[in-house]
Parts: C-alpha cells; structure tokens; sequence
C-alpha cells in the first residue's frame, strides 16, 4: 500500500501524543471492531516496515503477510493476528521512536495500546489465559508465599537444579534456561527501614522537595532486597530523607501486560490512595524498577486520566537518577566519590527510556572519577515475564543477544542495567562476566558506603 495520502505530509516532526485508553467503553471490548482496527493499522504497518528490528511483534506480522497466498495482508488468516499480539510486551519503542504515523498524525496509530486493546479483549475470554501467565503476573503473592522462611530456601534449591528446572518447564511452561529470581525471606522493605532515618531536615529546590517515599516495588522486596536499601542509602547521603512506603501493591505492571485490566484497577485504587496521601504530605516518590515508575508516570494516567489523584502521583514520581541529577542541578548532589568504577557496560531499559527524560544514570556515573560508561540503548529481550516462557525463550535471546555482545566485547569491570531483569537476561547469555551490578549499587559502591 502507499504510505502517503493527499493533503498530508508522509510522516510527522512533531513530538507522539498520546490518547487516554478508552478502557472502560464497552465498545473497547468488541471483537468485531478489534479485527477492524487491527487490519487498519497492519495495513499500515506493512507498508512501512520500519519497526522490524524492535519487538518480534513486527517480524511475525511481516512473515504472515509474505507468506501470505496474496502477500499482503488479505491472504492472512485471523487466527495469526493473535500470534502478533502475544509477541508484543508494550514496551513502547515502536511508539516513541519509530513509528512516523503516531498522533497527532492523522492515522493516529498506537500499536502497542491497540496490542494492549487485544491483549484485554483475550482476558475477558473464559478459559484463555493461561494459569501459567495468571501465576507469574501475580508477583507480589508469589513473591508472599516464596518468600516464607524454608520455603524460600527450598524455591531457590528447586530453581536452582536442572531437575527443578525441567519440573518448573514441563508444569508452568517456564524455560529451563531463562533466567529465575531467587526469593528472600527478609523483605526490601525492611532492609530499606533498617537504614533509613537518619536524615531529618530536607533541602528543598525549584524541582523536588528533597524528600522522598520509597515504592519499594514487588520486585525490590522479595528478589532483589539490596536495591531498596541501596537507594536509601544513597539518598540519605544525599541528605534526601526517605520514608518506605508500607501499604504498597504491586504496581500493576505484570497485569496490564497481561490485558487484566479490571486488576489493574483495583491495584490502583490502593496505592493512589496511599501515594497521593504522601504527595499531599510534601513527599515525592521514587522507586527502583522502571516499568513501576512508568505505570503510575504513563500508563494509570492514560487508564483514569480524570482522576486527579493519579495526575497528582504522576507529577510527582521519580526514577531515582533522574531525582538525583535534578538534586546535582540545585548544587545538592554529593561528589565525593572515593571509589572509581572502571569500564561499565550500560544498558538501557526501554521502559526508562521511554520516560522521556534523557540518561540520567549515565551522566551520573560519569561525574564517578576513574569512571567510564559505555550506553547500550537496545532490548535485552527480558521484557517482563516474556524471555521465562518456554514458547518465547528463543525470540528472546536472538533480540537480546546483541546486547550480551557488546558487553562481551567491552569486556567491562561491571554491566549494569536499571531493570534487574534485565541485567540477569544479558548475564544469562553471558555465563564468563560477572553477574549485573545495578547502578544504585554501583553509586554505593562508588561512595565507599
């Protein structure tokens, strides 16, 4: 098809705009209406195909097509439209970066929230969700019932063996090879309020009030628990008081990947009210994990775009080297350093770079002396609970193996990313590097704390 039409220029230079998810329409929610909207925009993809080296989303759509009786998207049975949609993790590279045809374009195309459209509509199926998938987006209770003491050692014991991991593929599906959380019995939360407190006067600026609640995330609390009280212990050198958040949820995230929508809302509903409670009290919130800082900063504001608490928590959330570098901008960022860091092997997580706000954990490492950074700005496949499945394990490494390359080549002291995950999805294919070291600790490291 032609990717032009009279009286509109082919692409746009102007910054995406984005609609809010008209989610609780029922016409969301109508088949019939879903195919329409899919066939349009594939229509339109195929006849761009730049966003063929992102996700495997695109290259599974252009595969059906060509190998389609017609080669183009009328010989493509239904039923594929659906292979499409579960290779999509709604990371938002396609949107942000790639796709010329976004709003205020006036095809107004957001594939991944019509990926998202798809996704709700097989939710609501009865039968078409996996247990699998329903088990392994359900991260805070997991993480509650791994996480009890003996319990936890055991899970890790199983994770750990090659018989455990042929059990855990052939009951749950989850690849024997994929990288697996560990799961601690003392929780973030708590190694987090162990060091915390030791700051009581904060030092505002023009951009943050100079303390912070801590979102400790599902993930900070039961797998990775050195990162909650890393930050804490950086932000309290920093002079910056933080307060660990005690009635969180799990921000939803692993839900609206999943399409349960109606979850979703209801994880909202408890943290907006503690969140803006603590916005209200002066606080401003940070938390470790990107995709968490990006649901309430993008994707709950998208969902309840008239519900000002949201907004409120939205204007007033942080990834915590952007807070951090706004702090260095005020002339309120320690640099007393006592440790340099060597060669380090950044890689971006797209859900940080989707955030719009430049790379914060780059420059601030850099202020690290005897500190080099090399950034790695591509996908390293983990993409939530996707490079785990058995049936994506192998799209997964070949999107990821890029990354895994250069940090090969580099040969750093450290490889960091800001998502854990996928600091353990680039380590999986490189078993001679040492683990990832995440930047929080790297800065902790860096201080000499």
């Amino acid at each position: 098809m032609s990717t032009t039409i009279p009286g509109h220029r082919e692409g746009s230079l102007e910054a995406p705009t984005r609609h809010p998810l008209d989610w609780r329409n029922p016409a969301f929610y109508d088949e019939a209406a879903l195919t329409a909207e899919m066939e349009r925009v594939f229509e339109i993809c195929h006849g761009c195909r730049r966003c063929f080296n992102l996700c495997n989303a695109f290259p599974t759509l252009f595969d059906a097509i060509d190998e389609s009786p017609t080669g183009e998207l009328d010989g493509v049975e239904k039923r594929r439209f659906q292979e499409v949609v579960d290779h999509c993790y709604l990371c938002d590279m396609c949107y942000m970066t790639k796709c010329p045809y976004v709003p205020p374009h006036p095809w107004n195309v957001d594939f991944p929230h019509l990926m998202l459209r798809a996704k709700a509509v097989k939710a609501r199926r009865p039968g078409a969700v996996r247990m699998r998938d329903r088990v392994l987006s359900a991260t805070r209770v997991v993480g509650a019932l791994a996480g009890i003491p003996v319990v936890s050692e055991i899970v890790n014991a199983v994770n750990a063996s090659k018989a455990g991991r042929a059990l855990l593929e052939k009951t749950l599906g989850v690849h024997r090879e994929a990288p697996v959380p560990k799961y601690h019995s003392e929780t973030g939360t708590r190694r987090a309020r162990r060091v915390a407190g030791r700051v009581r006067e904060p030092r505002a600026t023009a951009t943050t009030t100079g303390k912070v609640a801590l979102f400790v995330t599902c993930y900070g609390n039961r797998n990775e628990t050195d990162l909650p009280e890393d930050l804490t212990v950086v932000f309290e050198h920093n002079g910056i008081p933080v307060h660990v958040v005690g009635r969180e949820k799990c921000c939803g995230m692993p839900k609206l990947e999943l399409g349960d929508l109606a979850t979703v809302a209801k994880y909202k509903e408890a943290n907006i009210a503690e969140l803006e409670g603590l916005v209200r009290q002066g606080y401003d919130i940070v938390a470790p994990i990107p995709s968490c800082v990006l649901m309430f900063k993008q994707e709950l504001p998208l969902m309840f775009p008239e519900d000002a608490a949201v907004q409120a928590v939205k204007a007033r959330i942080f990834d915590p080297f952007e807070y951090l570098m706004l702090r260095h901008d005020a002339g309120l960022l320690r640099t007393d350093f006592r440790d340099g860091l060597g060669k380090v092997s950044y890689h971006v997580p797209c859900h940080l770079r989707v955030q719009n706000i430049g790379l914060k954990t780059r420059d601030l490492l850099r202020l690290v002396p005897d500190t080099t950074v090399e950034v790695i700005e591509r996908c390293s496949g983990h993409d939530g609970t996707y490079a785990v499945k058995k049936e994506f394990r192998a799209a997964s490494v070949k999107i990821g193996r890029p990354v895994a390359e250069r940090v090969g080549k580099a040969q750093p002291q450290y490889f960091s990313s800001d998502c854990p995950m996928a600091g353990h999805q680039i380590g999986s294919l490189l078993p001679d590097q040492p683990r990832p070291t995440h930047p929080l600790r790297l800065l902790r490291m860096a201080y000499g704390l």
